[in-house]
């Protein structure tokens, strides 16, 4: 998906050409280029799709005129070539700036947005395209700030353009972060750590509600509180988990700390 601000003036320039043949392959800006020029060179690049060298014009603009004509614009669109560099650290330090400096600005929801989407990029990688990992068992450190900038998103701008990709992606980041919680969950089951383990069920059911993994919590739970001999307990959870999810695979002859949860708690089928 190719996402520039809204007002951002990529149109043809009368010295393109003649700009984009002089700074295609040179990433040196000279001290003495004044602001409209330097501007007009990082839209060439960005035009021409040369990230690299838009970002090293649009930082010594940045840098040179911070208060001039194009300043504003230039910080939004230096969020956006540092995003197309892959370079997801400095396309978020650079979202945040902008909120940070620009908090009323009218295109503010485009540098949330995006810094939203660089820690998305950054969280996911190559590799789960390739499928080589399940990514809920990797550290999800990029992935939680995206989950937390998107929301932040929708919860204050909720009619930005930005914010119905922004809900489609909050879905996805929400179920990756439970299954990771639920293979933490059952790792500390597998070492005898049972209230560290219902902890993370009932984390899972709190803060994600509507994922999937819901019932695979309340699995969770039912055989911790069953580890920490709080029957009653277990009772609870697992009725949730048959009245919820009559068909989930605990259900369906798998055992509980070796025997038929059902049989375990005298519930009936």
């Amino acid at each position: 998906m190719r996402v520039f601000p809204r007002g951002t003036r990529l149109g043809a320039y009368a010295l393109a050409a003649a700009l984009l043949a002089g700074c295609a392959g040179n990433d040196t800006v000279p001290d003495e280029i004044a602001e409209a020029e330097l501007y007009q060179q990082a839209m060439t690049a960005m035009e021409a799709q040369n990230y690299t060298n838009a970002v090293s014009r649009l930082e010594a603009l940045d840098a040179r005129y911070p208060f001039g004509e194009h300043a504003e614009q230039a910080q939004l669109e230096l969020i956006y070539a540092y995003y197309q560099a892959e370079n997801w650290e400095s396309a978020r330090a650079a979202a945040s700036r902008f909120i940070r400096l620009q908090p009323d600005h009218p295109q503010v929801d485009y540098a949330y947005y995006m810094r939203g989407l660089a820690a998305y990029q950054a969280g996911r990688f190559s590799l789960e395209g390739l499928k080589l990992i399940d990514i809920s068992k990797r550290d999800l450190g990029a992935t939680r700030e995206s989950y937390s900038d998107f929301r932040d998103l929708i919860e204050r701008y909720p009619d930005s353009e930005y914010a119905p990709d922004a809900e489609q992606r909050l879905v996805y980041l929400r179920n990756v972060l439970a299954r990771h919680e639920l293979q933490v969950a059952d790792f500390y089951l597998r070492k005898g750590a049972y209230l560290a383990a219902v902890k993370r069920g009932r984390w899972v059911i709190s803060h994600y509600p509507e994922a999937p993994s819901n019932a695979d919590a309340l699995a969770v739970m039912v055989e911790g509180y069953l580890g920490l001999g709080m029957t009653d307990r277990a009772r609870e959870a697992l009725t949730t988990l048959i009245e919820n999810a009559p068909d989930h695979e605990h259900l369906d002859g798998r055992t509980f700390r070796g025997e038929h949860v059902k049989e375990t708690l005298r519930l009936g089928s």
